[in-house]
């Protein structure tokens, strides 16, 4: 695509989380989160799926988000880094338990507000406009121990208390929001999803559904409380994206691969619609599912998001034929090999034109702009003799994203921005390792926590910096 570009103003940056970068996990008067509870290792997978029944730290146990890359304490050294890359947004989390270290408090900590009004003062200092999660995979656990999470009504008010003072806190500082992140991963991976862990003999497919219907309803709300605090603030959904193919032709093949796309889109439907959709009693009658809905849940549902934006890592392919011995262990949303395109070391597909296909969906879908605000490549990074991290693989990964993004430009998709995932190195949310490596910023840090988080620029740092001078026109 020759003469198609960039829009002006369109956002440029990077994203991160909270939980994965901050550490710093009991100070300032921060609360344990759920991701504070899952441990690096074997032991992993089980207490994210929910399996165990009681989550408790464990001294043998490491825990990656303790410490995480401590941007808790270098936040002004990484954000000035990302100045000099000439960042236009940077996506980043409020941790709730910093704010509300139990989360069911009438009050909020000071200190919590304090931290995070300083790092947005210095975003500001820089030209950089945060674009902020209020809740990324970290509910505090006493409202997990003490109410079972989003399984409970009473954690809509709790999410509208903590949304409401973070609108209030931060006006004029944040007008970019997001509600929950990647919301439809709650389905695959309840407890780092939602903290939803299970009691014996549950109706799992009950439990998930009726935490999403809660989430759902409270994000709605705290859309309608954002708008009316701040008529500028823009609000937006989040989806964990990426079109499921067919695996062939077969009628039977291109079915389920529609089935996995509406289990995907399912929760977005009702954020950017403002409904249930029409094939949800159908999914809900098949999976024994009774959802309990207040009336006052219909009117409040229809306070929709201003913008949909999406995480695109992989396309995923889907059979009639999948099974647990079919499926990759790559990603908790599980999808049958695709034999046509060429994977990550972490089993990842890399399907540059799937962004371009992902993109087209939703713009046709629900009409609203699109932001995609995690794309990325994770591998291992290597420092050569130099000191320099030549991560061209990075580059060309990132390089055919951005083509795609153009691509579906030209094909009519309004693209508010891009901000790939893990700017700065972090722990990897799928497996608690630092070796799945993402960042512009290489974080001397490795899996069982050594290292001495010294931040060091690779090649990748300065061709991004590039792209952005040039609104994405110089890819070289």
């Amino acid at each position: 695509m020759s003469d198609i570009k960039f829009p002006e103003g369109f956002l440029w940056g990077g994203a991160i989380a909270a939980n994965q970068s901050e550490g710093a996990y009991r100070e300032g008067g921060k609360g344990l989160t759920t991701v504070d509870m899952i441990p690096y290792g074997e032991n992993r997978m089980p207490v994210k799926l929910g399996q165990v029944d009681k989550v408790e730290l464990d001294a043998d146990e490491f825990y990656p988000s303790h410490q995480a890359i401590d941007f808790y304490h270098r936040y002004k050294e990484d954000i000035a880094m990302l100045a000099e890359m000439g960042f236009k947004v940077f996506r980043m989390s409020i941790a709730w338990a910093r704010i509300f270290p139990n989360g069911d408090e009438e009050i909020p900590n000071q200190a919590g507000i304090d931290f995070y009004r300083s790092v947005f003062e210095e975003c500001k200092k820089y030209g950089i406009e945060p674009l902020v999660t209020l809740c990324h995979f970290d509910v505090p656990m006493h409202l997990v121990n003490e109410y079972g999470s989003w399984r409970n009504r009473k954690m809509i008010t709790f999410f509208e208390r903590y949304a409401r003072t973070c609108f209030e806190a931060f006006d004029g500082l944040v007008k970019y929001w997001l509600t929950f992140n990647e919301i439809n991963i709650l389905l695959a991976s309840p407890f780092s999803g939602a903290g939803i862990a299970f009691q014996e003999s549950e109706n799992h497919d009950q439990v998930k559904y009726q935490a999403a219907h809660h989430e759902l309803v409270a994000s709605a709300l705290v859309t309608k409380i954002a708008h009316e605090i701040n008529p500028e603030n823009q609000v937006g959904c989040m989806l964990a994206g990426g079109q499921f193919y067919p695996y062939s032709c077969k009628p039977e093949d291109v079915f389920t691969a529609m089935q996995k796309d509406r289990e995907n889109l399912f929760f977005i439907d009702v954020q950017s619609r403002g409904y249930y959709p029409s094939y949800a009693q159908k999914v809900f009658d098949e999976k024994g599912v009774k959802l309990d809905i207040h009336e006052e849940d219909f009117e409040i549902l229809k306070n929709t998001v201003d913008f949909i934006s999406f995480s695109y890592y992989a396309s995923r392919c889907a059979s009639a034929d999948m099974n647990e011995g079919n499926t990759s262990a790559a990603n908790v949303v599980k999808s049958i090999k695709n034999p046509h395109l060429e994977a990550s070391d972490w089993g990842w597909v890399i399907d540059p034109l799937g962004l371009r296909i992902t993109m087209n969906s939703l713009y046709d879908r629900y009409q609203k702009p699109l932001f995609l605000v995690e794309n990325g490549l994770g591998a291992k990074d290597t420092i050569d003799e130099s000191g320099e991290i030549n991560d061209d693989y990075r580059i060309d990964y990132l390089r055919s994203h951005v083509e795609a993004m153009k691509d579906a430009i030209a094909d009519g998709v309004p693209l508010m921005g891009y901000t790939p995932w893990g700017c700065i190195d972090l722990v990897a949310a799928s497996t608690g390792e630092m070796s799945k490596r993402y960042g512009f910023i290489y974080v001397d840090r490795d899996n069982e926590g050594n290292g001495s988080l010294d931040r060091t620029p690779k090649k990748s740092f300065y061709w991004y910096k590039k792209v952005i001078a040039s609104n994405g026109e110089d890819l070289a």
